[in-house]
């Protein structure tokens, strides 16, 4: 479940308000307890949107994480009660369990639960590799806004809050209302703060940020729950203990922003896709910094002859497994050997262009040679990729990236799309 799931026409954005407390560690019935004697004590107007505290059911209980995720429709059933009993909306994170593939895999997804059930749903993108979240959590992917009546909310988990372009594109869509779900620690309280006041400023849109109290394994969590006007104004702000805040929402106020300027109207294309083409020396140069920084450089190769459906799908899920992703190109004289003398269809520099105009593409480089094992010993990537039902030891340059500390996948292919099968397609029809 992502993004928009149904719109729940009977709510609008009313009144925006938090519950900040001490989330208990794998006490589902406690924290449950908690946010109905916090709801109690608001006793919310209709139409409002409560934040709830990022795995506020259970927190971050690693070990029975799976089992938490089975009562997620369960502990939904009883917010859905909530909201109806209210009627309002209230938005929280949870652990989804899902399957890929016949994997079990966990996101940590934010829903938004109103009187009629799930409104939305946003996975958490980026996960916090340092309290372990990437050994337990799948990133979530391609978030967008959810339908709240006639507006639009964005949100975010988290860590994500450090990524203003997963707001960015949100807001773009015409969110004007962003809710953070999160378990910031005290240690960077300050950073929690003025994230949720630059992200209300450059979106020019009303931000809710609630954060949990308390400690758990010797960690204390920052609180100070804010709600942010357009312009960044602090209207409401909690302290370092559980508490509960509720306001209307003057939705002129927004408009009043946006009416001497608008920033977030303003998206030009800005890039010259072009440049993404280079020279091995040039790349080298690049990766280098890229893997300085910390960057994951993921590479797999190809002709990539006629683009087709196949290879954007691979190549996408290529490039979601690392921060990086480096195509190494066929040159001319390379398909030609590998295909014979009518191929390719389309010369080098077409087919490299092309790519290089794909979003989810860093870098193109060509390479003459029938395999680029020579290009893969040259830029020694993190990962490398190949698609289809490949064995690893057959993969070229596998032995000498993991010789490196690299890795190497192979991606199944997905649908039934041939570069070969479209050409004789054509063929055919000219028949």
């Amino acid at each position: 479940m992502v993004g928009n799931i149904m719109s729940s026409p009977g709510l609008s954005l009313a009144g925006a308000g938090f519950i900040q407390f001490d989330v208990k560690l794998g006490e589902i019935e406690q924290n449950l307890a908690a946010v109905k004697q916090a709801l109690a004590a608001l006793a919310p107007a209709p139409g409002a949107i409560i934040a709830l505290p990022e795995l506020w059911a259970a927190g971050f209980d690693y070990p029975r994480m799976a089992e938490h995720g089975n009562r997620t429709p369960e502990i939904l059933k009883v917010l859905q009660e909530q909201a109806r009993l209210y009627n309002i909306c209230l938005a929280g994170s949870l652990p989804e369990i899902a399957t890929d593939r016949d994997r079990l895999i966990i996101f940590n997804t934010l829903y938004f639960t109103g009187p009629e059930g799930v409104v939305g749903t946003i996975r958490k993108q980026q996960l916090f590799a340092p309290m372990a979240e990437d050994r337990y959590f799948t990133g979530g992917t391609d978030p967008q806004p959810v339908q709240l009546g006639s507006d639009l909310l964005a949100g975010v988990v988290c860590f994500d809050l450090r990524f203003p372009d997963l707001i960015r594109h949100q807001a773009a869509r015409g969110a004007r209302l962003l809710v953070v779900s999160s378990q910031w620690p005290a240690a960077r309280r300050e950073h929690w703060r003025i994230l949720l006041r630059a992200r209300a400023i450059e979106n020019q849109i009303f931000v809710i940020g609630c954060n949990r109290c308390g400690t758990t394994d010797g960690l204390e969590f920052g609180g100070h729950s804010m709600i942010v006007a357009p312009d960044g104004t602090v209207l409401a702000e909690a302290a370092d203990q559980p508490e509960n805040i509720l306001l209307p929402v003057d939705q002129g106020l927004l408009g009043k922003t946006r009416e001497l300027f608008t920033a977030v109207a303003v998206n030009p294309y800005s890039f010259a896709d072009q440049n993404k083409v280079m020279d091995l020396a040039g790349l080298k140069g690049v990766i280098a910094q890229y893997q300085q920084l910390g960057r994951r450089v993921v590479f797999t190769n190809g002709c990539f002859d006629i683009l087709h459906r196949g290879h954007v799908t691979y190549l996408e899920e290529a490039r979601r497994l690392g921060d990086c992703l480096v195509i190494g190109l066929n040159s001319d004289a390379s398909v030609r050997s590998l295909k014979g003398p009518e191929r390719p269809m389309n010369d080098e520099q077409s087919r490299a262009r092309v790519l290089a105009a794909l979003g989810c593409v860093d870098h193109v480089v060509l390479f003459g040679d029938d395999t680029p094992l020579g290009l893969i010993t040259e830029l020694l990537p993190d990962l490398l990729v190949k698609g289809g039902d490949w064995p690893v030891d057959k993969i070229v340059g596998a032995e000498e990236v993991m010789a490196a500390g690299g890795g190497v996948l192979s991606i199944p292919l997905v649908g039934d799309f041939s570069t070969t099968a479209l050409i004789e397609r054509i063929q055919q029809s000219k028949k």
